[in-house]
């Protein structure tokens, strides 16, 4: 999915843009608001990250152009923490609101729901991969028509793994995504994760979906 953040702090700008992106996004910059308004009126963009004190044109600036044209979801940031500012954003046609300085968990949550909103229902909920399916609002995961019985917190790597089904993902990319926690090469609540994972997910099938990549992490996917 395309997203484009208008933002004029290049340290900020290029945060959002690697975050982003390190999360599956194709992520476009713009540093003022008329930058921001051209590419948002004339691309093709599924989420606008807009910040309200620009350059050029100011974010509400650009939201009115924008709502003009389209119905592109926006999240709106701002440094100010009037109500009013939020009320003349949301009123204006935002989607969302956020404060700075703000947590990039957030950020990124409130933008995964906004896409959510935005997607057709089915789309939006359902992860496959061949037999192995995840419904990710009803929290349900099943394999050859068959429920399989996930903690919260295998059911969290489930889903990272089948929305990355094919890429390789390290012990530290599933211990910051699924446990919030930096790595520690001590610990081993990774390793453990899998195994009962894949006790649930393999075990009782011939097609094995869960692989451990050698010395680089695990990888789902179906191989001949």
């Amino acid at each position: 999915m395309r997203l484009l953040v208008v933002e004029d702090e290049p340290k900020l700008a290029e945060y959002l843009r690697k975050g982003l992106g390190e999360n599956g996004y194709v992520v476009d910059v713009a540093h003022d608001g008329i930058d921001g308004r051209h590419l948002a009126t004339e691309g093709q963009y599924d989420l606008l990250v807009l910040d309200v004190m620009l350059p050029g044109v100011d974010g509400f600036g650009v939201l009115d152009a924008v709502r003009k044209v389209r119905d592109t979801p926006v999240l709106m940031l701002t440094a100010r923490d009037k109500i009013e500012d939020r009320v003349r954003g949301l009123q204006g046609g935002a989607d969302d609101y956020l404060i700075k300085p703000f947590s990039f968990s957030e950020l990124l949550a409130r933008v995964q729901a906004l896409l959510r909103r935005g997607r057709a229902p089915q789309e939006s909920s359902t992860l496959q991969l061949g037999e192995l399916e995840l419904d990710l609002l009803k929290r349900k995961a099943s394999r050859a028509s068959q429920r399989l019985d996930l903690t919260a917190k295998e059911f969290a790597l489930l889903s990272l793994l089948l929305q990355r089904q094919g890429q390789v993902l390290s012990r530290t990319v599933l211990a910051e995504q699924v446990w919030d926690m930096n790595f520690d090469s001590d610990t081993n609540v990774v390793e453990v994760a899998v195994r009962r994972l894949r006790s649930k997910l393999d075990d009782p099938y011939a097609t094995k979906l869960l692989h451990t990549v050698r010395g680089m992490g695990y990888v789902l996917e179906q191989r001949a």
